[in-house]
This record gives C-alpha cells, sequence and structure tokens, in this order.
C-alpha cells in the first residue's frame, strides 16, 4: 500500500482466547465476498477482479503482463472485532500499470470505517515483496512498537503512534522478511484494538492500539471493529486456505 487512488469505485455483490468455528462462510468461495474496484479502467468489469478454481481465489486471472488495471478488493459481507485470519498467498509472474516497475503488492485491511472507498480508511497488513507484515495506518491512529536503533518493528520497543486525521497514510516496518518462494503462511489475529501478524510462523509485526477520529466527538475512539478486505494492488496474486474465526 503507497498512494491513494479516485474515490469512485464499483461495488459488485457476488454471491489465551479460544475461536469459534460455527456458521462460518467459505471464505475460499467468491459467494463469501463483496467485489469493490476503482473507476481507473473504463468498462472493467468488476466479476473480472478475481476468479475462483479449486479453492483458489486468484487475482487479476486475465490480465495482460504490464498491461493496466484497476484497483480493488474482496470485501466481508459482515463486519468483525476480535478474530483470528489465516491465509496462504503466492505470488504468480504477473505485474500490472500503474505498478507494472515495482515489487508486487496486496494486502490485507481490517477494520475498516468511513466511507466505502479505494481504499478505505482501515488498517492494513501489507503482503508486498519483502515487505510482508508492514502495518499501514489508513486515516487510522496505531500505537506500535518501534526499534529504537532499526526503527523497524520490536517487540519491547518504544510504543509509538503514527497516523491520524492529519495524514492519511503512516507506515510501521515489519521486523525481518520470513516470505519465502511460494505458498506464504500469513496469520492475524485482532482483539479489539491491538492485533499481531505471524508470516511463516514468526512474529513480524504488532499494535499496541488503534483509533480512529470521531468528528462529532472532536477526540479519537477506539477503533475496535469493521470489515475485511483483501487487496487487488496490480500484481498477480493468489489466496487459499482462508479462514476466519472469532475469538470467544
Amino acid at each position: 500500500m503507497r498512494f491513494p487512488l479516485p474515490r469512485l469505485f464499483v461495488v459488485l455483490v457476488i454471491f489465551g482466547c479460544h475461536t469459534s468455528v460455527s456458521a462460518k462462510p467459505d471464505y475460499n468461495s467468491l459467494n463469501a465476498w463483496d467485489v469493490w474496484i476503482d473507476n481507473k479502467v473504463p468498462g472493467y468489469e468488476a466479476a473480472d477482479l478475481f476468479t475462483e478454481e479449486n479453492g483458489v481465489l486468484r487475482a487479476y486471472p486475465n490480465a495482460e503482463h504490464l498491461s493496466l488495471q484497476p484497483f480493488g478488493g474482496l470485501v466481508t459481507k459482515r463486519s468483525y472485532s476480535r478474530f483470528v485470519l489465516e491465509l496462504e498467498y503466492k505470488w504468480g509472474p504477473g505485474k500490472y500499470a500503474p505498478r507494472d516497475d515495482m515489487v508486487r503488492d496486496s494486502g490485507i485491511c481490517f477494520h475498516l470505517h468511513g466511507e466505502d472507498k479505494i481504499w478505505p480508511n482501515s488498517v492494513e497488513c501489507q503482503i508486498q515483496e519483502g515487505d510482508t507484515g508492514d502495518i499501514w495506518a489508513i486515516a487510522s491512529r496505531v500505537t506500535a512498537p518501534v526499534s529504537n536503533v532499526v526503527r523497524n518493528h520490536a517487540p519491547k520497543g518504544q510504543p509509538t503512534i503514527r497516523g491520524g486525521k492529519e495524514r492519511r497514510f503512516a507506515r510501521f516496518h515489519r521486523s525481518y522478511d520470513w516470505e519465502i518462494v511460494g505458498w506464504n503462511h500469513l496469520q492475524i489475529t485482532v482483539d479489539g484494538t491491538t492485533a499481531e501478524f505471524v508470516l511463516n510462523g514468526k512474529v513480524v509485526n504488532s499494535i499496541l492500539n488503534m483509533e480512529r477520529w470521531d468528528e462529532a466527538a472532536g477526540a479519537y475512539v477506539p477503533l475496535e471493529s469493521g470489515k475485511i478486505l483483501l487487496q487487488a494492488e496490480g500484481a498477480d496474486i493468489s489466496f487459499r486456505n482462508i479462514s476466519i474465526s472469532t475469538l470467544e
């Protein structure tokens, strides 16, 4: 996640803690998601943004390498507050304008709030070649522990506040790069206003607090819940074994 995009978009409806697994949607099926898309490519059909095959959801499946493609994502139909999201992701060969000369990029945004748009106000666990686990605060205020030396994530680092209403995009760098070639396992545990990101069994980032600006109150208030979005951000990426379990 790096750049804000046009505000217009199309919405297509396509059909110690313990976790609850009852009555969960099948998030390996497109039927469980809504599709949001920006308006950058006139005439682009939102239904073409992702395909589903044998439980694998793939972004830009029919796109020509280096061609101009819209940004968008898959969005849950309900909000979550306390949950564990697990999935596996794998990069494909394709890169697409306007990110055709950059590293492949995607991400998982959670606690969506405010206007429905690309990209929505939220907190993001970035999925990016070499940087999976970075935190992006998008029109949100985040507190995370940061090393005083290398300025990356450190479990016992200095609590640092970034983002908010004055700065729409703010970043916290992950600790180390644990990404591998092929399928990678990502686990995001969110407990209201706190979160932890684990990549291939290694903790890469954590969040101590999340807030949003409440215009009516004239103050920051806890950011505790919202929908979840899987990004399509100009790169060929596939997701599988997707589950979201609520914490009890």
